[in-house]
């Protein structure tokens, strides 16, 4: 990820066409954010979090989903517990845990 500062007023990313510009006084306005003000640390974070937009969409399209699809379902779903390792193999199956 690689977000730079152009001349102090625009910033930019190779990975995101979304851009963030200086309005003054410290305040930045982040180009998927309009009507915010934000820090210059926060316009950057806005950037990054862009450029993650775009990793998870080229790998939702490798599986088969949309961006939000993958975002929601990786927040919403628990992951999958260990199964415990009482002598011999366990393994699930059928949403249980089977020798």
């Amino acid at each position: 990820m690689a977000v730079q500062v152009v001349d102090r007023s625009l910033m930019t990313s190779d990975q995101t066409p979304h851009q963030a510009r200086c309005v003054g006084g410290g305040g930045w306005v982040v180009s998927y954010l309009p009507g915010r003000t934000l820090t210059l640390e926060q316009a950057t974070a806005a950037l990054q979090a862009a450029e993650a937009v775009s990793a998870v969409r080229a790998l939702a399209d490798r599986v088969g989903l949309t961006p939000l699809e993958t975002i929601g379902l990786a927040m919403q779903e628990p992951p999958w517990s260990e199964p415990a390792r009482l002598g011999g193999q366990r393994f699930w199956r059928r949403g249980r845990l089977e020798r």
